[in-house]
């Protein structure tokens, strides 16, 4: 099976390329690039005024499964990737059961050998039923297949566990994903604490809950000196530990996701339960912080934190509604509209962050089309324009932050293992 993608403006920055060139497939891997190919391919895609790019590597996603298929599931999820140029994703562990033994890590890998659409990596938890008391038999479930570890949604409060965590993954070579929250300070919140809180009328969750977590996580990692990537950043106070940090040479890395640079706490005051996201959306001054430390390095990666509910759970009092929006569907055109229109990023450099980078982070063989590797890959038209609308999602949920917005940067093609795996419909 031969795939010729034809005049594309090729960015992958793994190989510091930005030009219009061709892309030749065959058998799965990337055979061919070079200025003008000629090859008797099966398929031909005309690639001309789009930008062709390494599929996306989102790597914090909640595919729900197993336990809440009414939310998610392996193949739905991996179905709505596809959609939005995501051809690899790392699953999260808050599932049920939740992936802390082996035995469960093996009922999610058959689930994802029989159904997944897409590449889909594993996190394990770090504690078992991510108590953030009893520590995972790391060793073995990095032996059985997972690339990172998480309590995701949940943190370790207890400092002996988590350095014992970080010293173990430190010796496995496995990363600590850090969910980074004190939930003595966040306090049963649910909208970023302060004039929000306020004139809603609801409990709010301190700034203070994440970025003195986020510190926390990072003095027990330089003392174990062991790798840490923190997830979601969502205020300036952590953005700035982090650039802290690194400068160091602390070995952390961090993400955040496509609402904290793209909506403030100011999109909630109507009430959209959609918006009830956790950490919560912050004020104007965060989310300027998380866009100039996407812009200066400090903020490593970007991820959707996809986070499917039912509309049971979500279509109710904002109070009562549960923490979280779907993303996997929208990162990449939320990215384009606020980061690359705006000329805060250069392609090459939002390219990195969605898929050259997470890959490097996680230590997977992913986001990036020299000659050899695998096929994974999208073509996008960035200019146009679409209304994102609650019937046009393929997840499962619906819960989208974004219903109702213009965006830009539509995928037309998502090639997965060198075949068309997506075409948008004309």
């Amino acid at each position: 099976m031969t795939l010729l993608i034809k005049n594309g403006r090729l960015v992958d920055p793994a190989n510091n390329i930005d030009e219009v060139c061709d892309v030749l497939l065959e058998n799965g891997k990337v055979f061919k690039v070079a200025k003008k190919i000629k090859a008797n391919a099966a398929q031909v895609i005309d690639a001309q005024d789009k930008i062709v790019m390494p599929g996306i590597v989102d790597m914090h996603v909640h595919l729900r499964e197993p336990g809440r298929e009414d939310k998610e599931t392996v193949s739905t999820g991996t179905r709505a990737a596809l959609k939005g140029g995501v051809t690899s994703v790392l699953a999260m562990p808050n599932t049920m059961p939740a992936i802390d033994s082996p035995e469960n890590l093996q009922l999610l890998k058959g689930i994802i050998k029989r159904t997944a659409n897409a590449n889909v990596f594993i996190a394990s938890a770090i504690t078992h039923g991510r108590n953030g008391r009893e520590l995972v038999d790391i060793r073995r479930l990095k032996k059985e297949g997972a690339v990172a570890i998480s309590d995701d949604g949940s943190s370790i409060d207890s400092d002996q566990v988590m350095s014992e965590a970080l010293k173990i993954a430190k010796i496995e070579k496995i990363l600590v994903i850090c969910h980074s929250e004190d939930r003595a300070l966040s306090d049963r919140g649910v909208v970023n604490l302060g004039f929000t809180s306020t004139r809603m009328g609801l409990r709010g969750i301190s700034k203070e809950s994440e970025y003195r977590r986020v510190a926390r996580d990072i003095e027990l990692a330089r003392k174990c000196n062991a790798p840490v990537h923190i997830t979601h950043l969502s205020c300036r106070e952590s953005v700035e530990a982090i650039a802290r940090a690194k400068q160091r040479g602390v070995r952390v890395t961090a993400d955040t996701a496509p609402h904290y640079f793209s909506l403030s706490e100011e999109d909630v005051w109507s009430f959209n339960p959609n918006r009830k996201i956790n950490p919560p959306l912050r004020g104007k001054a965060d989310l300027k912080a998380i866009r100039e430390g996407l812009k200066d390095g400090t903020i490593d990666a970007i991820a959707s934190d996809h986070a499917p509910h039912t509309e049971n759970e979500k279509d109710i009092e904002f109070e009562r509604a549960e923490f979280g929006t779907i993303g996997l569907e929208t990162e990449l055109a939320v990215s384009i509209t606020e980061l690359l229109h705006p000329g805060l990023l250069e392609w090459k450099e939002l390219v990195a962050k969605l898929t050259l980078n997470p890959a490097n982070i996680l230590g997977v063989e992913k986001g990036k089309l020299a000659i050899g590797c695998d096929a994974d890959l999208i073509v996008v038209d960035p200019d146009q324009q679409w209304n994102v609308e609650k019937q046009g999602f393929l997840s499962r949920s619906k819960n989208s932050a974004f219903i109702g917005k213009i965006l830009k940067g539509v995928v037309e093609y998502t090639i997965y293992k060198g075949k068309i795996a997506y075409q948008r419909r004309a």
